[in-house]
Formats: structure tokens, sequence, C-alpha cells
């Protein structure tokens, strides 16, 4: 059973909490959780076109994708930039010194939104799911 459906909620509903994470200026988990609606959206992808993978790593996601069916060059660009979210925002130890709560700025949770919202709005044109 495909469960491309489930992969987009998820991902739908992480992006709702990631804005809500950045209205509250939250913006470390903002920028993990928009990593984690890329994951999503990208597997929603993956598992629409019948061949559903694991793993975190977004541009592995994003290379299988795209060996699949043409995707927008901003769509690996995307992926780029927000899989660097998926440790550092967590882990204090990704840093010489200093909490991930303290390393992630309203830029960079504005600018991993925007990247998100390219990657969950070609999701939502592949799997035709909005």
């Amino acid at each position: 059973m495909r469960r491309t459906l489930d992969w987009m909620e998820q991902a739908k509903g992480e992006f709702k909490a990631a804005k809500d994470l950045f209205a509250t200026s939250n913006y470390a988990w903002c920028c993990f959780t928009c990593q984690q609606t890329a994951e999503k959206a990208l597997k929603a992808i993956l598992e629409h076109l019948g061949s559903p993978t694991a793993g975190h790593n977004l541009i592995a996601l994003a290379i299988e994708v795209s060996s699949l069916i043409q995707t927008p060059r901003e769509i690996e660009v995307a992926c780029r930039i927000l899989n660097r979210y998926y440790i550092p925002t967590r882990y204090p130890n990704a840093f010489p010194s200093g909490a991930p709560i303290h390393m992630f700025d309203k830029d960079d949770a504005r600018e991993a939104l925007e990247h998100t919202e390219k990657v969950v709005n070609f999701a939502k044109t592949v799997t035709g799911i909005t």
C-alpha cells in the first residue's frame, strides 16, 4: 500500500509547526523542522513514484527523485541548504562551544522556510496532493 498521502500530511503538519516555531523566535528548531518537512515531502514523492526509501540525507533523497523525474535545480539547492540543519540544530557537540539554540537566527530560519516551501510545493505538484 502506498502511503504518499501520509507522508504529505506529515510534511504539511511539520511545515505548519516550523512556521509556528519561527513566530515564537525558536529559530534552531524552526530550521530543524524545515529539514524534517523537506525529508517527508521528498519521501512522499518517492512513495508516489513507487520508489520508497529510507534515510535522512536530503541530498541523497533529491538525487533519487531526480533519477526518476525531471527535478528543478532549485530543489537540489534547497536540499543542500536544508541538509545542514539535521544535526547542528540539536546537538551542542556540533559546535566548539555554545548551545545550538543560540547558533541560528531569524535570517537562517527565514531562509529555511523559503527553501522548504519550494520542496513542499514541488511535492504537491508531483503527487497531486494539495
